[in-house]
């Protein structure tokens, strides 16, 4: 026998320099059944449509294009609807060569980083950020700048301040409408600034937007792309249709479309033609699909008012929190400098879950803030939740 001793499997640099999602982390231990989880952001299961998304699969089954390989950038049903919802949304005439079809939104983000930026170059994300975007920019080997967020979104102000000093990022990164995991909306006039910068200095602006139509009073924000055209715009239908579908979508720039699609035939070759052609039929059917959305922005708009009611009865003035006005997420800070790292697993043996706020830190700790999500439970339960998560803490 050989006495040397066996070499270590060999792993990229680029691995070392991506830190693990605290949130998918979290998915283990909030398995339990006992474990009222606040802290993924998923969906409400009992608000899937379950038997629309069946009753198209049946009829998606019957052509045999659906379950055979497909174009690069998706099923042209898919992209042609896509391209409507986009143009109504940003009033621009989006195409359908303008868009990608991707595997959910953050493959969408992946290819887009790794067309558009080599090892050592700056991006600008926003502080706290999220999670899946500082995975994905570490992973491409990016140098990252944080600006704050406050109530009206990104602080471009500060944006700007970095930019004068002299900052030429390539990319910014931001999800503008209701944050993950601030639970914030950038104002309209933020986003006609952060166009006009764009302009400006040559970089792309990344508008992820996977809540955007979850608006829980009046028409959704109008998004940054209708303010310039150094946008790229991610969309998904998981957090609207379903997250098993796997289906999201990036609309850009022709030259950076036509480099996300190049990219993507080396990454799967195409996506699934049935969840594409499931998915496509649901967004066209516009009569039902606005009322599934009805549907979803009462039930959230609800239950965030229940778990922001409970949080102030259970709390009081020892915590501030933001006012959700659509998405998933609503974003606590104590006001004692509590570490909420170590409140965490004492929350978890009272029976309740959260993400801690340093997991979306990119230079402040956020050590002292924690983020819950409201969409998964009724009213009832998040009440529950929050007297759990108030016996925890005391």
């Amino acid at each position: 026998m050989s006495s040397l001793a066996p070499h270590p499997y060999p792993l990229s640099a680029r691995l070392r320099d991506v830190r693990g999602s605290a949130i998918r982390d979290l998915l283990t231990l909030t398995a339990r059944a006992d474990v009222l989880s606040l802290a993924g952001g998923l969906p409400a299961a009992d608000l899937l449509p379950r038997t629309r998304i069946a009753d198209a699969t049946a009829r998606a089954l019957a052509a045999p294009g659906a379950v055979q390989y497909s174009e690069t950038a998706g099923v042209a049903a898919l992209r042609e609807v896509v391209a409507a919802i986009e143009s109504a949304r940003t009033g621009r005439d989006i195409g359908t060569g303008d868009v990608v079809v991707t595997s959910g939104s953050q493959q969408a983000l992946d290819l887009l980083a790794r067309v558009t930026l080599d090892p050592g170059d700056d991006v600008v994300v926003e502080d706290p950020a999220y999670v899946g975007a500082l995975q994905v920019f570490q992973a491409a080997g990016a140098v990252l700048h944080g600006v704050p967020v406050d109530t009206d979104g990104m602080d471009v102000d500060a944006l700007e301040l970095l930019l004068l000093g002299g900052l030429r990022p390539r990319l910014v990164h931001t999800v503008a409408s209701f944050h993950n995991p601030r639970g914030v909306t950038l104002s309209q006039a933020r986003r006609a600034r952060l166009c006009a910068l764009a302009d400006r200095y040559g970089f792309l602006v990344v508008e992820d937007d996977p809540y955007g139509l979850i608006a829980f009073d009046g028409p959704p924000p109008v998004p940054i792309a209708a303010h310039g055209e150094r946008v790229a715009r991610l969309g998904s239908a998981s957090k609207v249709l379903a997250p098993a579908l796997r289906v999201g979508w990036l609309v850009a720039p022709p030259e950076v479309s036509a480099g996300v699609e190049r990219l993507k035939q080396s990454t799967d070759l195409c996506g699934s033609a049935l969840t594409q052609t499931v998915a496509a039929e649901l967004l066209a059917d516009t009569t039902w699909f606005d009322e599934h959305l009805r549907s979803l922005r009462t039930a959230y708009r609800s239950r965030a008012r229940a778990l922001t009611a409970a949080l102030d009865d259970a709390f009081g003035d020892a915590v501030t929190r933001s006012t959700p006005t659509g998405g998933m997420f609503c974003w606590v800070e104590f006001r004692d400098g509590r570490d909420t790292g170590a409140l965490l697993p004492r929350a978890v043996d009272h029976g309740v879950a959260f993400v801690p706020g340093a997991a979306f830190a990119v230079g402040t700790p956020r050590t002292s803030a924690l983020r819950c999500s409201f969409a998964g439970y009724p009213e009832p339960v998040l009440r529950g939740a929050v007297l759990r998560l108030a016996a925890a803490a005391t």
